[in-house]
């Protein structure tokens, strides 16, 4: 029961909001206003479609849609700062897959998503359906407090998750140190009488046949041992 509950309830409130985002389009004839799509991802190997393919079922168009292959750990991106700073005017509406799209640092969201509340921008963010909804007249406090909360609990996750994969990567680099020390064949230890030999035979002094003698090495070793050296 509690599930079709929750289903029926996120079915609701796709309802409300694409009849918010349908108004918004009928808006955007008059010049009122302007709905754009943000989408991201942290490298150029990743696909940015699911993303692009959800702000368009919002109605949002293609060329309302700004991307950026970076990571989210700044905010100095090309494509967000370029739609933060010369797209998005105020009382326009920005529309995301995901909080972690504006990035994945918490106090980063927060300070955006502030930025925008001062601007008259409002933000949608696509898996926060209460950031879809239009509000009854009075009752607005609750779906901002609402959103609050899910926002400070979401930003922290996101975070968390940035975090977890910088420790794994550093877990990573550091492992593969360790396992390259000990990988290979040992280095060849140096005879106790190598200066003095080497140090004769680089002056001519003795020949490299009488070197390997005296230092009791085979001819290869005695190479790599000099090339070792040399290197």
């Amino acid at each position: 029961m509690k599930g079709k509950s929750v289903r029926k309830a996120s079915k609701i409130l796709c309802r409300h909001s694409r009849k918010y985002i349908g108004a918004l389009q009928t808006q955007l004839g008059s010049g009122m206003r302007k709905i754009y799509g943000y989408a991201r991802v942290s490298t150029r190997e990743q696909n940015l479609d699911r993303q692009i393919i959800a702000l368009q079922q919002y109605g949002i168009s293609d060329r309302d849609i700004v991307t950026d292959k970076e990571s989210g750990k700044t905010l100095e991106r090309d494509g967000y700062t370029f739609l933060k700073n010369r797209l998005l005017r105020d009382g326009d509406v920005l529309v995301v897959k995901s909080l972690d799209r504006l990035s994945r640092n918490k106090n980063h969201i927060k300070q955006e998503l502030e930025y925008f509340k001062s601007r008259n921008i409002r933000v949608m963010v696509l898996d926060i359906q209460t950031t879809l909804i239009d509000p009854p007249e009075g009752q607005e406090w609750i779906i901002e407090m609402i959103n609050t909360i899910l926002i400070e609990v979401l930003a922290s996750m996101a975070e968390q998750e940035r975090l977890t994969t910088h420790a794994r990567q550093q877990e990573g680099i550091a492992a593969a140190k360790v396992k390259g020390k000990h990988l290979g064949r040992p280095k060849a230890e140096y005879p106790d009488n190598w200066d003095e030999v080497y140090s004769k035979w680089v002056r001519g002094e003795i020949t490299a046949v009488a070197a390997m003698q005296l230092l009791s090495v085979k001819k290869s070793t005695f190479y790599k041992l000099v090339r070792n050296f040399r290197s």
